[in-house]
């Protein structure tokens, strides 16, 4: 706990064996109070392994995506009593050293949402990130912005948290089960007027880290901009969209 907050660390795992000992050995388990694993029908041992570290296991028998996970890492870590909730990526390309950075900022009233930034400072490219992907990131970051009227160095992470009135209060299942899902909680995220708080974060990039190919990239790129194109139009009141209310 910090500050009589609990603490929940939330794993969308997908094949996540090789990686996940290593994921779990970072985590600061002095502030940690519920470590929880979702595994997305993965098929390896990544479920067999998090039980064995004595984590929350939670299995889907069929495969319902990235977004789809998410949902249910969510869910599980609200009906367990989370005060603030980390979504960790359970492949290593975040670093769990930061966990206690990103909680202190949660329950220190300042921030509803903590995003790890991994353009912020100079640890995307140093850290492996193909070329096109930050000319994409970099491109889709300053559209959003201007679209979605904020001021973030990048909407594209996957190592976020947030508090339990954040995650109690967005539309999630308005929210698509595919890759766009973080960038609809994102949205929603500005939508709903939550404080957003970023920190620097290096990244890693190895062929054990999980990342979508080109052309799924493409499609998440288009969904991005269709999700902040949608938004805008909600907000001038041209075309209501479900994802942000009525």
């Amino acid at each position: 706990m910090i500050d009589g907050k609990k603490i929940a660390v939330v794993l969308p795992a997908y094949n996540a064996a090789k990686t996940l000992e290593q994921t779990y050995a970072e985590i600061p388990q002095d502030i940690v109070d519920d470590i929880i694993l979702t595994d997305d029908a993965s098929r390896d041992n990544t479920a067999e392994i998090a039980r064995k570290l004595g984590m929350h296991v939670v299995l889907h028998e069929r495969n319902r995506g990235y977004g789809g996970n998410q949902k249910t890492c969510y869910h599980t870590a609200l009906e367990r009593g989370a005060d603030v909730v980390i979504m960790l990526h359970p492949d290593y390309q975040y670093s769990p050293k930061l966990l206690r950075a990103m909680c202190s900022m949660l329950t220190s009233g300042h921030y509803d949402v903590v995003i790890a930034s991994r353009i912020l400072g100079k640890g995307a490219l140093k850290g492996g990130m193909p070329l096109y992907k930050y000319i994409a990131n970099r491109f889709l970051t300053f559209a959003q912005n201007l679209l979605l009227n904020a001021k973030l160095s990048e909407y594209h992470t996957g190592y976020r948290g947030w508090t339990k009135h954040v995650l109690e209060n967005l539309p999630l299942d308005k929210c698509s089960d595919d890759f766009v899902f973080d960038n609809q909680m994102l949205a929603q995220a500005i939508g709903h007027g939550y404080k957003i708080g970023e920190i620097s974060c290096p990244t890693r990039y190895f062929p054990e880290a999980s990342s979508i190919n080109l052309k799924r990239s493409i499609v998440y790129g288009l969904g991005c901009l269709k999700t902040s194109l949608q938004y805008r139009l909600h907000r001038l009141g041209i075309k209501r969209s479900s994802l942000f209310g009525k």
